[in-house]
């Protein structure tokens, strides 16, 4: 007795279960290796931006001010001085010359939305001198000490310090970040919250799962040191 040429029923189902499992084992890499690559060019950005920043301190003897929400990229009050919007601001990309931008003028990380929108926030201490045309000269470098904390974890954290926390930075004169693939719906988790609650205390770490004890985190912070920072000013002849 002859057999037919084609397939069975369940040849057909066993094929397309191997090529089902062969296509969900490609696409679950392409996937992981896509977000990699958005983290990866966020953190590039945030480096660019902190080489903006020295820049820009190097031409104008200050820092920007953040921009607000509703400034268009620009730092508030245009010209700096005492900051609208010091710890809950976002990077003034315009101030900056940074491209490229939205079209509200923001410069977003590499998730592009509007949740995701750069954030920056600059020290207040020694009356804003960091942010105010002339002041850190005249204040001097035996008296200015910037105060922005970061820390390895909000367990033990205060509005002020680390506290019991790990301290990543204590005298940070800027943190710029990026609130990472679930900006949308982020900050939920204690470590994300604490760069949404508007103090000088921020939380840095590697990227955590909601299973984490304090939740889901995948926030990208950097930081600018004072001695970096002084040391480009001094260069400029900003500085003494």
């Amino acid at each position: 007795m002859k057999s037919s040429g084609g397939f069975t029923l369940v040849e057909i189902a066993i094929v397309l279960v191997i090529v089902g499992l062969l296509v969900g084992g490609v696409l679950m890499p392409l996937s992981t290796q896509v977000e990699q690559k958005r983290i990866a060019e966020t953190e590039k950005y945030l480096e660019q931006i902190k080489e903006a920043l020295l820049g820009f301190a190097a031409a104008n003897g200050r820092l920007p001010c953040p921009a607000t929400a509703a400034s268009n990229g620009m730092e508030s009050p245009p010209g700096g001085g005492v900051c609208t919007n010091s710890y809950n601001g976002f990077l003034p990309a315009v101030t900056l010359g940074l491209s490229p931008v939205d079209s509200a003028g923001f410069a977003t990380d590499a998730w592009n939305v509007v949740q995701n929108r750069i954030r920056y926030a600059v020290t207040t201490s020694n009356s804003s001198a960091f942010t105010t045309t002339g002041l850190i000269k005249s204040t001097g470098l035996g008296t200015l000490s910037s105060d922005l904390y970061v820390c390895a974890s909000a367990t033990g954290i205060t509005a002020t310090t680390c506290g019991t926390a790990t301290s990543l930075a204590t005298n940070a004169v800027a943190v710029i970040y990026s609130l990472g693939k679930n900006a949308p719906a982020g900050g939920t988790g204690l470590d994300e919250a604490a760069n949404l609650n508007y103090d000088k205390v921020f939380v840095s770490h590697t990227e955590a799962t909601t299973a984490a004890a304090n939740g889901e985190f995948d926030d990208i912070v950097t930081w600018l040191s004072p001695n970096i920072l002084f040391n480009r000013m001094v260069t400029a002849g900003q500085l003494p």
